[in-house]
């Protein structure tokens, strides 16, 4: 067995020294990246977003963009300048430049993938090729992000049945979730990496074989995956998977994509878009029908604004200049996140104001640090105030991590947050922290 960190579940060292060296044959060209703390290195190439002045803990959810993005932007007006409505030709090259970006961090050099704006617009492309009628039922779990949570609830008001199993324990959620499959099931929908906790969900390639013993599908979402734990196909190659590049890829809004099955080639989804009649139509196109194109095509979209793929371009291509591969990236996330724990667990704060998952190793865990508080929305205002920008969800203060991001902010990071809990302390009477 291959003992790589991936989110099927492979354990994999805490400290990454068994993931991939930077150097192997499928890492882009670039030069190695140092142990240690990398943001001498890179911080400069950020000056716009000010990273070595700021201290950004929202890298789970949006990071800092390279300088080269704005070039990127730069270069899709002028070619719209220059070029009017034959612009497009040097689009879609940007196009196909970043599924070549994807398909690196999916692992998958040859997935067949179809770009969007949003995973929303993807999944519900997705969710128009299944025959729900013959089908009607979904299988979920109940921490899913909302592009799942509130499009899976408004079809259950129309009829459609949707079981949410338990996210927690992680562990087993696989599992669970393939006991629940059954010859009702159009699709299982999951996350690779749990939005609210972090917590990587092992045994996708056993949930990928329930769901090809009973004939649904399997949907995978990989967005707390991409850019900082390495995602492997082995063994989910009949999934479908949907991510994007607004959080650790540091690509912007605009840069989605859904991976298409081999076996989606006869799929005719509903929501459907005049794109996909850009390549030669199937043979099962005749008067009164709907055709369609092999491939991704089949679910290509519409018209849309090219300039996020003209600035993702720009950063897939730094990413390869500054050796950020899949395993070195993830190398950095795990230095951090530890640095993270650690200097938390130093606070010693109570855990009915604060606390965080000690079960299992840090290889279990994506890459942010995610606390639970029921303080955790008043938590971020108070860092915020304080020059620490985090985000909530819920009971969950998350802080994220960045490769540009020196070990001295992060520390102070903690050491804010620290004066946070402080503050909830005294006013609950309890004696002040390190007393």
């Amino acid at each position: 067995m291959n003992h790589r960190e991936n989110p099927q579940g492979r354990p994999g060292r805490p400290d990454g020294a068994d993931l991939p060296a930077p150097d192997a044959p499928d890492a882009p060209d670039g030069p190695s990246v140092p142990d240690g703390d990398r943001s001498a290195l890179l911080a400069p190439h950020y000056s716009m977003f000010r990273v070595a002045e700021r201290m950004l803990l929202t890298g789970h959810s949006h990071q800092a963009w390279p300088d080269v993005a704005m070039a990127g932007q730069m270069e899709a007006f002028e070619d719209a300048a220059r070029d009017v409505d034959a612009k497009w030709g040097r689009a879609m090259a940007k196009a196909d430049e970043v599924r070549a970006g994807f398909r690196r961090f999916l692992g998958a050099p040859s997935a067949e993938l179809a770009l969007g704006g949003n995973t929303h617009e993807l999944v519900l492309r997705f969710l128009s090729a299944l025959d729900l009628r013959a089908r009607p039922r979904l299988v979920t779990s109940d921490g899913e992000f909302h592009t799942l949570r509130r499009q899976l609830g408004r079809l259950a008001e129309e009829g459609v049945e949707v079981v949410r199993v338990p996210a927690e324990p992680a562990g087993t959620l696989a599992a669970r979730m393939a006991e629940a499959v059954d010859d009702r099931t159009a699709a299982v929908l999951v996350s690779a990496v749990l939005f609210e906790t972090a917590r990587i969900v092992p045994g996708l390639g056993e949930l990928a074989a329930a769901c090809g013993r009973r004939g649904a599908e399997l949907l995978v979402d990989a967005y707390h995956a991409l850019g900082v734990v390495p995602f492997c196909m082995d063994g989910i190659d009949t999934a479908w998977v949907v991510g994007g590049g607004y959080k650790y890829l540091q690509l912007g809004e605009g840069n989605c994509f859904l991976r298409i099955p081999p076996h989606a080639a006869g799929l005719r989804p509903v929501i459907t878009g005049w794109y996909a009649e850009f390549a030669e139509l199937a043979a099962d196109h005749r008067e009164g029908t709907v055709g369609y194109p092999a491939g991704a095509a089949r679910f290509a979209g519409s018209t849309y604004d090219p300039t996020s793929h003209y600035r993702a371009a720009r950063v897939f291509g730094f990413f390869a200049d500054q050796g950020l591969t899949p395993s070195v990236l993830r190398r950095i996330s795990l230095r951090q996140r530890g640095l993270l724990t650690a200097r938390f667990d130093a606070l010693d704060a109570p855990e009915d104001l604060v606390t965080r998952d000690r079960d299992g190793s840090p290889g279990d865990f994506g890459g942010f640090l995610s606390l639970r508080s029921p303080y955790a929305g008043r938590l971020q205002a108070g860092l915020a105030e304080r020059g620490v920008l985090t985000d909530s969800r819920g009971e969950y203060l998350r802080l994220g991590p960045a490769p540009y991001l020196s070990d001295a902010q992060l520390a102070a990071a903690v050491d804010a947050l620290g004066e946070e809990v402080a503050a909830l302390r005294r006013e609950a009477g309890s004696p002040a922290l390190g007393s």
